[in-house]
């Protein structure tokens, strides 16, 4: 498991990441996302060293590059107050992706150290590093990508509970971590939810509106993909609950984690990517 999580982490760090900087600001974090895989490389390197000192300084390296960017977050608000609610939906959305890879940060941080951080195993830590880059991350800025394109048409109502629940269940399943199996069973829930709504408004809306095969093909991808591995999601938390049969961790990872990194994740970014590039184009 712990190769496969490694993989997965760095593929968030140093492409995902960046990738979706350029997607919420293109102008605003350009710089941001120019250098973000410099300040990423010491966070991706520490995965395959031994815990220790040196692990622990990379990790800490890369969690004040995640902590900064978290800084940049309460100016936003303040920036579209002029022009638009602070608290609109896509809004919403945007910081807590800008928010969510400080708490990846943080948990590597005490991971790397071998330093059971509010008392949870090391192995929940090392699973929180992957989890706030795609769940928290990705999914919050594809839920607002989606809301955004939506606008005024008749999706838009369905657009706006994803880009609040995504960011809400996100929210409950960090939440979950301190109360009970329970807590955290409902934060499953609105975030399977809000990610089913994701889903469908990408199979529904925004993949019709594909210029080429390609960029279909991708979108088509990630709302397949997502309805199945959030279904596992759904099914883990249950399972932790209320002690029924469930995947174990080395399973989900394997399964959830990688289908949502490589089937979710990247597919939505690599589409969103090309979805930018046709209207840069068609502006011109």
């Amino acid at each position: 498991m712990t190769v496969l999580v490694n993989l997965i982490v760095t593929l968030g760090m140093l492409y995902v990441v960046p990738a979706g900087l350029r997607l919420i600001d293109p102008a605003g974090l350009r710089r941001t996302a120019r250098l973000w895989p410099l300040a990423a490389a010491p966070g991706a390197l520490c995965l395959w060293l031994p815990r220790g000192s040196a692990a622990t300084a990379l990790a800490a390296l890369y969690a004040a590059a995640t902590l900064a960017l978290a800084a940049r977050a309460p100016a936003r608000p303040l920036r579209a107050r002029a022009t638009a609610s602070p608290l609109a939906p896509p809004e919403v959305a945007v910081l807590t992706a800008l928010v969510s890879p400080s708490v990846a940060g943080t948990a590597l941080v005490a991971e790397r150290a071998g330093y059971r951080l509010f008392g949870f195993d090391l192995d929940i830590l090392a699973l929180t590093v992957p989890h706030f880059h795609f769940a928290g991350f990705t999914a919050a800025l594809v839920a607002g990508l989606v809301c955004r394109s939506a606008g005024a048409r008749a999706a838009s109502g369905l657009s706006r509970w994803a880009a609040y629940s995504v960011p809400a269940g996100t929210l409950l399943v960090l939440l979950g971590y301190f109360v009970d199996d329970w807590a955290e069973l409902v934060g499953a829930v609105v975030l399977t939810g809000g990610m089913w709504a994701v889903a469908l408004l990408t199979w529904r809306e925004i993949r019709p509106g594909a210029r080429d095969r390609t960029t279909g093909a991708l979108l088509a991808t990630s709302a397949v993909v997502l309805v199945a591995t959030m279904l596992l999601a759904l099914w883990w938390a249950l399972g932790e609950a209320t002690g029924i049969v469930h995947p174990t961790l080395t399973w989900m990872a394997a399964t959830h984690g990688l289908g949502n990194s490589l089937g979710f994740a990247l597919c939505s970014v690599l589409a969103w990517r090309r979805l930018a590039a046709d209207r840069m184009e068609t502006l011109s």
